[in-house]
Formats: C-alpha cells, structure tokens, sequence
C-alpha cells in the first residue's frame, strides 16, 4: 500500500512515562506504516525540559502557532517527589499550562463513546463536550500563609502611582489568602473559541460561572460572553439552528444530569478541570476522553485528557505487563493527522482518520480491549489484551477495513 503523503509537518510533542511508551508503539504500528509522517519534533519528557531549562516547551508552542496543528504526549507537571526523583534543577510549570498560554486557547474535551461501555448517567444518549478556559484564576494564582492576625487588602497601583484598596478580610488569627487574575482578552479569546467551535460542530453552547456570588468576577465573563455573541454570533447561530444560553453553575450541574447530552459545556478553568473528570468518569474512563486546544486564531493542539500514567510505567520498568487504555493517545493523533488533513486538503489523511477511528471502535465492540475497560464493560466473554497487544489489535481491524 503506498503511504499517505503529507504537504505540511505536524508539530509533535513527545511525553513521558507510560504515555511515552505508547506513543512509540502507536507510531510503528498505526501511523508509520500508512502515512509517509512529517512532524516537527519535540522532547517534552520531563528529563529534556529539564536540561533546555524548560525552553523546549516554549519552543513547541511557537511551532505550533507557525504550522498550526500539534500533537502532544501526556507529560509530568512535577511536584516535590519528582524534584527529587528526576533530580530537577526547579519545579517546572506545567507544560500544557505553558502552551495554553502561548496560544491563548481553550480545552474542549469530549468523551468517546462505543457499544458495550454505557454511561453511569442513564439520560446521556450523546456526548457531552467540556470548553475549559486554559488561563488564569486559581492556576495563576499568589498564596500566603497568614500566621497571625492581621487585615489583608487587594491593592492595584495603576501606572501613575494611585492605588485602590479594598479590605479582603480582618484576620483574627491564623488562615490562608489567596489571589487571582484573567484578562478580558482572554476571556474574549475563550468566548470567541467556544462559539466558534459550536458553529463548527452544530451543538448548542452552555456557559456557566457563579456570578451571584462573584459580582465582579464572574459577573464580567458573564457580560463579556453576552456583548460578543449579540455583535458577532446571534444571527450566525440562528442561520445554522443552535443556540447559547448562560446559567448559573450549580443550575448547569443539574440540567447535565437530566439532559440527553449532544452540546458543549463552557466553564471557566477551575471548573472545567473538575467538570471534565467528572464527565469522562460517567461516560466510562478518563481514557476514553479526547483533547483538544484550539486558539482563536485557528491553531489546534491535541491530545489524551489523561496523565502519563505512572503506575503502569513502574511495573513496565520491573518487566511486568501492563495493560495500558491507549484510546485517547490513538485518537489525539487521528484527530490531528484529520485536522492536518483538512487545513492542506488532503483527503486521503482525513480519511485515514476517520478509519482508524473506526477500528479502535470496532476492536473494542467486538470484545477485545484493555483490562479498565473489561473491568466496566456490558459485552460478555470479553478478551483482555496487554497494551502493546491492544494496539495490534487495532491495526489487524484497520487492515480488514481497508479490503
């Protein structure tokens, strides 16, 4: 079979641990054999970080932004044991926080549903898209310990010098503070990616925050949302049938739980951090989530919604088989490869995709998946597979697909 030939690279992002080993895997596999690949490489693993002091991760956000779409590995955001373990010259910030900032975009993260692994919540017929706000808030965050009483101020000096003052709390004893920031231009960058991509995909558009108790706060991506759909989507949203509505997020939790699904959910960063593990556990597995960051200028970085998965990788270490869910890894380069596909017209890398896709379903429907999901599935006499095993599998499906 002669390989798909690309016109422009993709920019890869390589991770670490378990993820790492996958990813390998998938590319000897699943993508080498039938796309003549063009990537743009980076070694985001946690060792390379550390000795490009990190720079690496700048370095692949620019790229991104030059040619547009990505790819990336789960990778470590390191805390204290890792310092130690990795023997790491700082506590380098989280990479995908590093490049949702470059790129000023938005996380949408969808769960990817198959026969035989059925919702926890018997109302969801379709699948429920998280918009995660990817800057500031607590992410951003300055926190003190206050060890003794005290009255704390949130001061702004403005560039001529004035301040203004307000009286954030009269300590009485000991506590902790914290403080946060957004910038409405990235508010409205988060607002324009979310009604862009609802247009794009024809689902409905949530937005929720709390601003009955955040009067400010909350209140002004509640008003910044507003002000942009009326001038620029209302009639865009009414041409193609969909529509946004704005609620509270207590109330947004509890029409989720009655609603069929099928829409996207916008919530500012904290919450959809939260809101999209909560929606890919009742869907099934966090394993079974897709990624995928989207600026407002038209630049796309995709990925697993999971972490690198670090227990599998320590019993790899020992020699011991694991058996590792590489859904969401596999569907990251497929929703990318279609992507790239779509920007160059190349038809061929989109199709690919789509059949791909296709055969990770079909392997799983037909019984043969890995031990998380045997563990939780509706099919019976189901065959457990290790993780590189799974992984043939898919390629065995894919080929029977292409006769």
């Amino acid at each position: 079979m002669q390989k798909i030939e690309m016109k422009t690279p993709l920019v890869e992002m390589d991770g670490d641990e378990m993820t790492r080993v996958l990813w390998k895997i998938i590319k000897d596999e699943l993508i080498l054999p039938y796309i003549d690949l063009k990537s743009e490489y980076y070694d985001l693993g946690l060792e390379n970080r550390n000795a490009t002091d990190d720079q690496v991760t700048v370095d692949s956000a620019n790229a991104n932004k030059k040619y547009g779409v990505a790819v990336k590995c789960a990778t470590i955001t390191p805390n204290a044991a890792r310092m130690e373990e990795y023997d790491l010259k700082e506590m380098w910030k989280s990479p995908n926080g590093t490049i949702r900032a470059i790129l000023d975009g938005t996380v949408f993260r969808a769960p990817i549903t198959v026969k035989g692994i059925e919702p926890y919540v018997r109302s969801w017929k379709k699948p429920i898209t998280i918009a995660r706000h990817a800057y500031g808030d607590v992410y951003k965050n300055t926190e003190m310990i206050i060890r003794e009483p005290g009255k704390a101020e949130l001061v702004f000096t403005d560039k001529d010098g004035k301040e203004t003052r307000e009286t954030i709390f009269d300590f009485k004893g000991p506590g902790v503070l914290q403080g946060m920031h957004n910038l409405n231009s990235s508010i409205e960058s988060f607002a324009r990616s979310c009604f862009n991509y609802a247009l794009d995909t024809k689902q409905e558009l949530w937005f929720a925050t709390k601003d009955t108790i955040s009067k400010k706060y909350d209140h002004t991506f509640k008003d910044i949302y507003q002000e942009i759909f009326d001038k620029e989507y209302k009639e865009k949203f009414e041409k193609v049938g969909i529509s946004y509505f704005y609620t509270l997020i207590d109330d947004a939790v509890a029409r989720v739980m009655k609603s069929e699904g099928g829409f996207i959910w916008a919530c500012k960063n904290y919450d959809g951090d939260v809101m999209s593990d909560m929606i890919s556990s009742a869907f099934g597995s966090l394993a079974m989530m897709t990624s995928v960051l989207v600026s407002p200028d038209g630049c796309y970085e995709y990925e697993a919604a999971h972490g690198t998965v670090q227990r599998h990788y320590y019993k790899y270490l020992k020699g011991e088989e694991t058996s590792t869910n590489s859904v969401a890894t596999i569907f990251a380069w497929t929703g990318a490869l279609r992507k790239r596909g779509e920007l160059d017209g190349i038809s061929e890398l989109q199709e690919y995709a789509d059949r791909m896709e296709k055969a990770v379903l079909q392997t799983i429907e037909s019984g043969r998946m890995t031990k998380d999901l045997a563990l939780i599935t509706t099919l019976e006499d189901v065959t457990v597979l290790n993780s590189e095993d799974f992984i043939k599998e898919i390629r065995k499906t894919f080929e029977s697909l292409q006769a």
